[in-house]
């Protein structure tokens, strides 16, 4: 307790204590405790909520068959008040086997057979329909528990049973009045009264215990959908994933008009090797964050990243204008960023080189396990070649990204030279998004092939 008080004064807070429990939440406590009884680990949510619907009908039928025990008793008929009794030793009996052996097949069937042939039984041992109140409506609740439990086809046996019972019951009824319990009216007429409620009751607790946990579960299969939605949407875009999700086989399309851009961070590697990993990981999710941020304004697709390697495309899933101008935007942007994480964090070892094409490229999903979208085709290719054959700190494009570029952006030539795996290029230099023509980087607009 001093531990308590010395912690409180050293901490400036109050002590807390548990709220205190309502009845609503001590029943909730004890259904749910209820229905743990005789789960198995890898029973499903839904086998749980089916065994604590009955488990909870069983107990509150059993509580309520104290009423008929101690009048029957009172009254003089023992042998009536023992059929009662005996469903209460079933039902306790049941539920001790149950957590044992966690069968609950074998505790839903001892529990159906009992309800249905005990109030039978009790009614003919009071002389009865009228004499026992129609104690056979209890019977109803059987098939009503069967369809929660095992659903419409399975529950039609049990139908069928109380109803022949009911019809045997009705035949065999003359032959009950000599017999039958003499018992007041009045008490009859209550009896009768409280075999309606009792049976309304308990269906309704139970099918309303059952409705309340299947909507909670369809809550959490929401939720868990919802979660799955957009961790799906993060590795696909939407169109591609609405395509995946309606059963489409393999995914591919052509598009004859697109714009892929590849990001490298020049010497990452080299300074990740000093790095501590925590700030190794944090520095790639904040550069990656705001590239993600500027794709997203944009209206581009991210591709994927690979090391600190980041790629980027216009006009993919779907076709649309303006993408080659929209991806030479988030280049400018994207050295803009990095520029000013260098100043905020002294990191001046840190740069981009960026390198764009632009034509046809074929895109489709790839894997079953992992789904990735990915691009294929020349293009894609020479984007790759054109950021490593860049200098740090430049975004190097083809002529056919430079002859798309309208007079709102800057370009520079760097001549011809040997590029890996395409041979001679002339390549040019992505300087400024805006400003007059007659600047002074010598710059011209090469013609459209």
């Amino acid at each position: 307790m001093n531990g308590v008080v010395v912690w409180t004064v050293a901490s400036g807070r109050a002590p807390t204590t548990p709220a205190p429990r309502g009845p609503r939440e001590r029943v909730v406590e004890l259904v749910s405790r209820l229905s743990e009884l005789g789960a198995r680990p890898e029973d499903t949510r839904d086998e749980r909520l089916r065994a604590g619907t009955l488990i909870l009908a069983s107990v509150l039928i059993a509580v309520l068959s104290v009423v008929w025990v101690s009048t029957y008793l009172v009254f003089g008929y023992p042998r009536s008040a023992a059929i009662p009794a005996l469903y209460q030793v079933v039902t306790v009996a049941g539920l001790v086997v149950l957590t044992r052996t966690r069968r609950f097949a074998v505790f839903r069937t001892t529990q159906l057979v009992t309800m249905l042939v005990l109030p039978a039984l009790l009614q003919v041992s009071l002389g009865g329909f009228v004499a026992s109140s129609g104690m056979v409506l209890w019977g109803l609740f059987v098939p009503l528990a069967a369809l929660a439990l095992v659903g419409v086809r399975h529950s039609l046996v049990w139908l069928v049973a109380f109803l022949a019972e009911l019809a045997l019951l009705a035949a065999l009824d003359p032959f009950f009045l000599g017999y039958a319990a003499q018992l007041p009216r009045s008490l009859v007429v209550w009896f009768f009264v409280l075999n309606v409620l009792g049976v309304t009751l308990s269906a309704y607790v139970m099918l309303a215990y059952f409705v309340e946990q299947r909507a909670r579960a369809h809550r959490a299969l929401e939720v868990e959908r919802e979660r799955s939605e957009r961790l799906l949407l993060n590795v696909l875009p939407q169109p591609i994933a609405d395509r995946l999700k309606g059963g489409t086989g393999v995914i591919a399309e052509r598009h004859e008009s697109a714009t892929v851009l590849f990001a490298d961070l020049v010497g990452f590697t080299e300074y990740a090797l000093v790095m501590a990993p925590e700030d190794l990981v944090a520095l790639l999710d904040r550069i990656f964050t705001q590239f993600d941020r500027r794709a997203g304004e944009e209206g581009l697709e991210k591709i994927k990243t690979i090391g600190d390697a980041y790629m980027v495309a216009g006009g993919v899933p779907e076709a649309r204008s303006g993408h080659v101008a929209a991806v030479a935007r988030m280049a400018l942007a994207m050295r803009s960023d990095i520029a000013t994480l260098c100043a905020e964090t002294g990191e001046t070892w840190l740069q981009v080189r960026i390198g764009i094409d632009t034509g046809p490229v074929v895109a489709g999903v790839i894997g079953r396990r992992k789904f990735a979208y990915d691009l294929w085709g020349d293009t894609v290719n020479t984007a790759s070649r054109m950021q490593s054959s860049a200098l740090p700190g430049d975004i190097q494009v083809t002529s056919r990204v430079a002859a798309a570029l309208d007079d709102s952006f800057i370009v520079q030539s760097r001549g011809t030279s040997q590029v890996r795996g395409k041979g001679p290029m002339e390549t040019f230099l992505l300087l400024s998004g805006s400003g007059p023509t007659s600047s002074r980087w010598l710059w011209r607009r090469p013609h459209a092939p």
